[in-house]
């Protein structure tokens, strides 16, 4: 029996991270992205500009699987209308002139849909209320797929971090902490636990929900994780954060529905999954200071 074919559109690095576990598993993996040329080894590539319609035309396989993994090229409407709404139109569309129905996708979505301030708790069934335009345009792209009446979970992502995404770390490390008044809760999730949760739903496709909020189980405030950073770092805080342009919301995100299939965190909160950056930033930091 030939292995079952996984497509992972926009293949950057969840969808890499995501490609790794499914080969391992015995699947064979297709990444799609404008330049493929770099993808990890195992992973087939394919050259992809989602939201133009003449670069699928040629693209001829019939995968069982898709994950729709895509990053917008900016924070701007312009990108992500490109990137979710009108790539999500054109896959739709390419399927249908293929004529070809996946058993299930998986489509990357995010909790900026909740646009909630007041630390509310939000899951599945809360009604998404976006409050800008990314979470709009990630909504969008999740009614045109629910409107296809393809088999498919939206898979809403809280805020990534792992390798190449070290913000707060930077932060703490110049001293800026987020304000402990007024209470803004952060959720988070380690890139590792992305691309296992997209395969552990592949794996069990046929009894997925439709939606999925996945999260870690350490929604708290944001001034608790900066300041168990800046302790481990051994930094003294000598400036607030001033709220960032984007505005920022404030809920907390319920992982139940996930828990619920068996899913188990490889990093079940941030202080797991931050620790190890952290130690080298502080021996990096100790070395800098001895040679002076």
């Amino acid at each position: 029996m030939s292995a079952q074919e996984i497509l992972i559109v926009g293949c950057g690095d969840i969808g890499s991270r995501t490609a790794l576990n499914l080969i391992q598993q015995g699947y064979q993996v297709y990444g799609a992205r404008r330049n493929p040329q770099n993808l990890p080894e195992g992973i087939k590539p394919v050259v992809l500009d989602v939201a133009d319609p003449e670069s699928w035309k040629p693209l001829q396989l019939k995968p069982d699987y898709i994950v729709y993994s895509v990053a917008a090229g900016g924070f701007s409407e312009e990108h992500y209308q490109k990137a979710y709404a009108e790539g999500m139109k054109q896959m739709l569309q390419w399927l249908k002139k293929l004529k070809h129905t996946p058993k299930h996708i998986l489509f990357v979505s995010s909790t900026s849909v909740y646009g909630q301030t007041e630390g509310e708790t939000v899951d599945e069934t809360s009604l998404p209320q976006p409050s800008g335009f990314a979470g709009s345009v990630m909504l969008q792209a999740e009614e045109t797929l629910r409107r296809s009446g393809l088999s498919h979970s939206c898979v809403r992502f809280s805020g990534i971090y792992g390798p190449g995404r070290d913000m707060l770390i930077r932060q703490v490390r110049q001293g800026r902490i987020a304000p402990e008044v007024p209470v803004k809760y952060t959720n988070r999730i380690h890139s590792d636990d992305c691309a296992g949760i997209l395969a552990h739903l592949i794996g069990m496709a046929e009894q997925a929900d439709s939606v999925y909020l996945a999260t870690d189980k350490g929604s708290v405030p944001l001034f608790e994780v900066m300041s168990w950073m800046a302790e481990l770092l051994e930094v003294t805080p000598t400036e607030v954060v001033e709220s960032p342009t984007r505005r920022r919301t404030s809920k907390i995100c319920d992982n139940r529905l996930l828990l619920s299939t068996g899913y188990e965190f490889i990093y079940p909160t941030y202080r797991e999954g931050y620790r190890e950056a952290l130690l080298e930033v502080k021996a990096q930091m100790t070395a800098e200071a001895d040679s002076v």
